[in-house]
């Protein structure tokens, strides 16, 4: 973890950090994107205008929306941050001044593929989740908004050309994994930790707004799941690089997966929620654990080596 002596209070530094990088995602960045997706568009600026609500139902809004989604991101996950970061005389390369081991990688890499059997099952949970009767207006409100996203993640996520799928790779996989990271793990995990002192509690407060953030009820418990498993990569290495990683090939395999899937090359449905086995999801839950108590003890003799 990073440790900073600035008197800032952290907290405030929290919602300053969620507050302008929501502003740059939905606002800044999104306009910014629309701006330069016009020319992208087939139709009229007035037919864009009218298809940015519902684009599932336009065809010609992918690219369109991609380019907005791609500047969001980048804005408000990396630009304005990283800019923050600098005003605070913090740049952002303090979290990643630490060389990689290519063990690290591979276990790094191996836990999140285990880790992922065992998340199916709380995928397949979560989808299900019944409300109390109380809160029947609530989950009415989260399943429409649940459907509505489902129905635009399809709609992008059905790749026509290699192209969109390249585009969609960059958009999904790539800026997200340093964008959410850099805001979540490098800003929001440290600061929680400056203000706790206890690092679970930092992990976990994070991980619940990184899924929060997403504004998925019918996924938030598997995401938080994520986002904790991505804090405790961070904290033990001290390197913002293999948590960046994780989430890659996290939303990288997704998105290879459904890509082939189109083309036959695959026979299994990554958007299938079903879950694994219970055997499977019981041994890769050992297999997850096990690995992850190696790679905290691995870098904590690692740096235990580099203190002699």
């Amino acid at each position: 973890m990073i440790e900073s002596s600035t008197p800032r209070n952290p907290y405030v530094t929290i919602l300053i950090t969620l507050v302008v990088s929501f502003f740059g995602f939905q606002v800044a960045g999104s306009l910014i994107g629309f701006m330069i997706a016009i020319p992208f568009y087939p139709g009229t600026l007035d037919q864009m205008l009218k298809s940015v609500a519902s684009p599932e139902a336009d065809p010609g809004m992918k690219i369109p929306m991609f380019i907005m989604q791609g500047f969001g991101s980048f804005f408000g996950l990396i630009l304005i941050p990283t800019l923050m970061l600098r005003a605070w005389r913090q740049p952002v390369t303090q979290f990643f001044d630490k060389k990689i081991p290519p063990l690290a990688v591979i276990l790094t890499f191996v836990i999140l593929m285990s880790f992922m059997i065992v998340n199916s099952v709380f995928i397949e949970w979560n989808e299900k989740v019944v409300f109390p009767d109380f809160l029947a207006g609530l989950e009415k409100w989260a399943r429409a908004t649940e459907d509505k996203l489902a129905e635009v993640t399809q709609y992008l996520t059905h790749f026509d050309s290699f192209a969109q799928f390249i585009i969609a790779f960059i958009v999904i996989a790539v800026i997200p994994a340093f964008g959410e990271e850099i805001v979540f793990r490098g800003i929001i995990q440290n600061e929680f930790y400056r203000g706790t002192r206890n690092i679970h509690v930092a992990i976990w407060l994070s991980a619940i707004i990184f899924s929060a953030f997403h504004v998925q009820f019918y996924g938030f418990v598997p995401r938080m799941l994520l986002g904790a498993l991505f804090g405790y990569l961070y904290h033990w290495s001290g390197n913002l690089y293999l948590p960046v990683l994780a989430h890659f090939f996290n939303n990288g395999a997704s998105v290879i997966a459904m890509y082939f899937y189109q083309q036959g090359a695959i026979p299994m449905d990554i958007e299938n929620a079903e879950a694994a086995p219970w055997p499977a999801a019981l041994s890769a839950a050992v297999v997850t654990l096990v690995l992850m108590s190696f790679f905290k003890k691995y870098y904590r003799d690692l740096y235990r080596l580099s203190e002699k």
